[in-house]
């Protein structure tokens, strides 16, 4: 059938969990407590995780590991979006490993990825939302405004979906000039 993919390939598989805007007080358990859990910056600072979206919006991706090549690429991706797009939205973009936090820096390197990494090295945030492979999830301050799980490591959500979620300007990914007729 048209649009189903080679035969035997695995198709992309979404599901969302959530898409309604609700309070984070409304949220699962498992979201709050996640929220007090730590995460590790590059220099090695812990912070909370709920600190990442609290005071503005946030678009937060759980990658499985730095080795996934799936999950370099997606994040080598998000790489591309604009630091301005972000700053005009007065959104943070996080990406979040599990891994050591001297991992940060060269998997930044390698992807070209600017913007806020995290980790959780002892998979505490992962567990406690029950996360088996990368997830991303766009939240705002209180509200909780799309999350969506993996089902298989090629299901990430498409970056652009992420950003309107968020209220940022959609990024070309072809790095093709627009064609203008005239």
């Amino acid at each position: 059938m048209a649009g189903q993919g080679a035969p035997g390939a695995p198709l992309p598989v979404t599901r969302q969990v959530g898409a309604r805007v609700r309070p984070l007080a409304d949220a699962p358990v498992e979201l709050r407590d996640a929220a007090r859990r730590l995460v590790v910056d590059a220099a090695g600072k812990a912070v909370p995780f709920g600190s990442l979206y609290r005071e503005r919006k946030a678009i937060v991706v759980f990658v499985r590991h730095f080795l996934c090549y799936a999950c370099k690429e997606y994040v080598e991706d998000l790489g591309k979006i604009p630091k301005t797009f972000l700053q005009d939205a007065n959104v943070r973009l996080v990406v979040i490993g599990q891994s050591s936090h001297h991992h940060i820096k060269p998997f930044c390197t390698l992807t070209g990825y600017p913007h806020e990494m995290y980790v959780d090295p002892e998979r505490e945030i992962y567990r406690t939302l029950g996360m088996k492979r990368g997830e991303a999830s766009a939240t705002s301050g209180n509200e909780i405004h799309h999350v969506h799980l993996d089902q298989n490591r090629f299901d990430h959500v498409p970056i652009n979906t992420l950003l309107q979620l968020a209220g940022v300007q959609a990024v070309n990914f072809t790095n093709r000039s627009p064609i203008i007729d005239v």
